[in-house]
């Protein structure tokens, strides 16, 4: 059976996951608990290998460097090698890791103010005839990333674990490109919905799997939008803007080379 591979054109890595999760736990870099954040990591890790999203080596040097921590944290001291102390706390791969993601952090802030000032300076033009008046601009929309999404559907297969019937056989009849039309059909008609509503009346896990990796491409190839109405809100899908749809030039899978996902 021939894997489906999802490849986005930015590819986040390691310590944007991380960056991520600690904005989730809403806490000071300094102070985040790296043995909560290495479960949930190799959580998200574990599923975009099952979902074969092109996942980078980085992320697997990020969740063993996690999982030392881990392990080290839950070793009580009284069990540790004899001549550890002060020297291995000055080796403590626990504040390299926060010094990284400080560091990181100063990097990521400083881009987007950049971004923004470029946008100001977009919006700004020299003296002449009066401008137009501006129409009203729209509410501003938190940008939704990968995390975001393989987060929500984290959440989506656990409550369909939570209500599925253990030893129940369907057969494997879903492939990408059939969903990618079904989705294309619901985006014709310019509607607007929840990310939960696509899995509603999914019947296995694979039809979850597969109807994920469709609704990447659509928006990898800039067909859907994924958005949310603020920070780590409800996600919405809808089409995306005329402006930044894909050329034409973009060639949509072909059905034979769109095979179902593993399950």
């Amino acid at each position: 059976m021939v894997e489906y591979k999802v490849q986005f054109p930015v590819f986040e890595g390691p310590l944007d996951l991380l960056l991520y999760l600690v904005k989730k736990e809403e806490v000071d870099i300094y102070q985040v608990n790296l043995t909560r954040l290495a479960t949930q990591f190799i959580e998200y890790v574990e599923l975009m290998k099952e979902l074969d999203l092109d996942l980078a080596g980085e992320f697997l040097v990020m969740a063993a460097t996690l999982m030392l921590i881990k392990s080290r944290e839950l070793l009580p001291r009284d069990q540790r090698v004899e001549g550890e102390g002060e020297e291995e706390d000055l080796e403590d791969p626990r504040w390299e890791l926060i010094r990284r993601l400080v560091e990181y952090k100063k990097y990521k802030d400083a881009a987007a103010e950049l971004q923004r000032l470029e946008r100001l300076q977009e919006l700004t033009f020299p003296r002449a005839a009066p401008p137009p008046e501006a129409p009203p601009a729209p509410l501003p929309r938190s940008e939704v990333s990968l995390f975001d999404l393989v987060g929500a559907l984290n959440a989506v297969l656990k409550r369909f674990q939570e209500r599925a019937r253990p030893g129940e056989i369907i057969e494997d009849r879903w492939t990408v490109s059939e969903k990618l039309e079904w989705l294309r059909a619901r985006l014709a008609g310019g509607e607007r919905f929840r990310f939960t509503d696509l899995f509603d009346a999914a019947s296995h896990r694979t039809e979850i799997v597969v109807t994920f990796l469709a609704l990447l491409e659509l928006i990898r190839l800039r067909v859907a939008a994924a958005v949310q109405d603020e920070p780590f809100g409800e996600i919405f899908i809808e089409p995306a803007p005329a402006e930044t749809a894909a050329p034409p030039s973009v060639e949509r899978p072909a059905p034979e080379s769109a095979a179902s996902a593993p399950s």
